[in-house]
């Protein structure tokens, strides 16, 4: 595997600090691309700012960097995000000044992948859910996404890579989201916590195991492409919570809220990993067991 500098943006997010230190750690140098002054990556070569709707600013950027491999993170990446025309200025117009100053200053660019999202399928019927279901977004994340996607493919030119991660965790990523919602209230030794309907499941994966196949993805041997990224097992809630209750040493009262039972919840959601798996081979290493013991612990340790 050839040395690489990679240009990552979103490159301070909860991602991009995983994907850096994956790729450091196999030899490549990495500009950091982070929208604000403050935002450091330590691992990076380089740590840069720029705000993805300044064009100008990209473009000095890539002249001065020319990366040989650009990995797209950045993004609105909650759900429930109140801003809707943020949403859609970040996800897709981002994206397209991205492409455009890559066009124009770095033709010879070997790989761009771009992180789209699975939320782009909506609640689909058939599953697994394979890169070839029919998108469906059913919010606007998703339809930002999906629009980013087909904006995307105007760029026939540049070698670019789609994926489509499902949920994933891991230490660092905000209570925002359900599962460090979870751990995070075993962490402080919470007698209840609320949460919506536990008779679903998902399919979640390591944010360790999803950089990694990232980083895999860069060196597969098609230009184009289109992953979902997952784990094609479905894990229910309920198993969540009984597992930290193992790991914790004492059961939790969980209290339904209305507030976040969702009308016509889809009880079991999950895609398939095979076309990704051919591609890249084994690339999973942390089942969600694994996962959960190293976030809880780690949380142990911060409160």
């Amino acid at each position: 595997m050839s040395t690489e500098t990679i240009l990552v943006t979103g490159a301070a997010g909860f991602t991009g600090r995983y994907f850096i230190a994956g790729a450091t750690q196999a030899g490549h140098r990495c500009i950091a691309l982070c929208r604000e002054a403050a935002e450091q990556v330590p691992e990076a070569e380089h740590n840069v700012t720029c705000d993805l709707l300044d064009k100008n600013r990209l473009l000095e950027i890539i002249d001065t960097h020319q990366p040989s491999m650009v990995v797209h993170l950045a993004a609105i990446s909650f759900v429930a995000h109140e801003d809707t025309a943020e949403i859609y200025r970040v996800n897709l117009l981002g994206t397209l000044n991205l492409l455009d100053a890559i066009s124009a200053l770095a033709p010879g660019v070997r790989r761009v992948l771009i992180a789209s999202s699975a939320n782009v399928y909506g609640n689909a019927a058939q599953l697994p859910i394979s890169e070839a279901s029919a998108p469906d977004p059913v919010n606007h994340y998703g339809v930002s996404k999906y629009a980013m996607e087909m904006a995307a493919r105007i760029y026939d030119k540049l070698p670019i890579v789609l994926v489509r991660p499902f949920n994933y965790t891991g230490v660092g990523q905000s209570d925002h989201f359900l599962i460090p919602k979870i751990v995070d209230a075993f962490g402080r030794r919470e007698s209840s916590i609320e949460l919506g309907n536990l008779d679903v499941a998902r399919d979640f994966s390591d944010v360790r195991d999803v950089t990694s196949a990232y980083l895999k993805l860069l060196f597969c041997s098609s230009p184009h492409g289109l992953f979902n990224i997952c784990s094609g097992v479905p894990i229910e809630l309920r198993s969540i919570i009984e597992n930290l209750n193992d790991l914790a040493g004492y059961e939790i009262e969980v209290r339904t809220n209305s507030r976040y039972v969702r009308t016509n919840e889809i009880k079991v959601l999950f895609g398939s990993s095979r076309s990704l798996d051919n591609t890249i081979g084994n690339y999973r290493r942390h089942d969600i067991s694994s996962t959960l013991e190293w976030m809880y612990r780690n949380t142990l340790q911060t409160h």
